[in-house]
């Protein structure tokens, strides 16, 4: 019989040790994700028992069973066939996101491709302060946002919403990151061939170049699709406003609405997560790298 050293079954006691804490955290995160969509499933009776406490309608705690009991499909029907405002909100949420991403395509592109491969004065700072802008909260940003959009006569239209984030420099910082890594040998050799820049920039940049950007894509649709701060601050007409601020406010009456909702809206951003978590992984493994 073939015998280990000691030091053998301790890594492999760590390695299981590791995993049961990683499966542990796992369970713990995706519980509450559990617990929308089956509570999504569960009856009105059941969810006013369940959320009575929280109604004011007795005392006590919330009790929540995760598995229903009797699981029923018609919240949805009632959300996807009998509510016109939710596919409202669902359209202008799309719109907007749509708009910022084919907008932040179209300036950061060319941004991070000219900090990447041009050398000209200032370079330096001006990256640095896009940097420094990335860092700064929206709280920061509000109010000088507000006085440009309220001058431009922008306020409580989608455009209050999409041009600041178009702008956004985060996008920038994680393109221009896949840029650097594109050896400069095959942007020689191109011009050898007699490619010019811009055929350069097409060719070669924007292929080799494209896990940084399909990660600033992913990232910035799971931002936008969930954000609060700005279409609350921009948006006063609750027909304009994303899905965002509609789930807010459906009340404790209609809480199997919320719940089917909530669960149609995670669809996209799961979706979307999945399809582009291997080049997420790279655009954010490009970023970390050094120049």
């Amino acid at each position: 019989m073939k015998k280990y050293p000691a030091a053998y079954f301790g890594r492999r006691l760590m390695k299981k040790s590791v995993l049961c804490v990683l499966l542990a955290l796992g369970i713990l995160i995706c519980l509450p994700v559990a617990a929308v969509a089956l509570g999504s499933l569960k009856s009105g009776n059941e969810l006013r028992d369940s959320l009575a406490a929280v109604a004011g309608a007795s005392g006590g705690r919330v009790s929540w069973r995760l598995l229903p009991l009797y699981p029923t499909a018609r919240h949805f029907v009632k959300l996807l066939l009998y509510t016109p405002e939710f596919f409202t909100v669902f359209w202008n949420s799309v719109k907007i996101v749509g708009c910022i991403l084919l907008g932040q395509m179209l300036v950061s592109i060319p941004a991070a491709w000219a900090f990447a491969k041009f050398s000209f004065r200032g370079r330096g700072a001006l990256y640095l302060t896009y940097v420094i802008l990335m860092l700064m909260p929206f709280s920061v940003m509000m109010l000088p946002s507000y006085l440009v959009l309220n001058g431009m006569n922008l306020m409580d239209t989608h455009l209050a919403v999409i041009l600041p984030a178009v702008f956004s420099t985060f996008p920038v910082f994680l393109m221009y990151r896949s840029f650097c890594m594109i050896p400069k040998e095959m942007y020689e050799a191109a011009r050898i061939d007699g490619a010019g820049e811009w055929q350069v920039f097409v060719r070669i940049g924007i292929p080799l170049g494209s896990p940084g950007i399909l990660s600033a894509l992913v990232l910035g649709f799971l931002e936008y699709w969930n954000m609060v701060e700005q279409p609350l601050a921009f948006l006063a007409t609750p027909s304009g406003w994303p899905l965002s601020l509609y789930l807010p406010e459906i009340d404790l009456k209609r809480a199997g609405m919320a719940l089917a909702a909530s669960v149609v809206t995670l669809i996209p951003a799961v979706f979307v997560f999945f399809m582009g978590q291997d080049y997420l992984e790279q655009g954010i493994a490009a970023s970390g790298m050094k120049e």
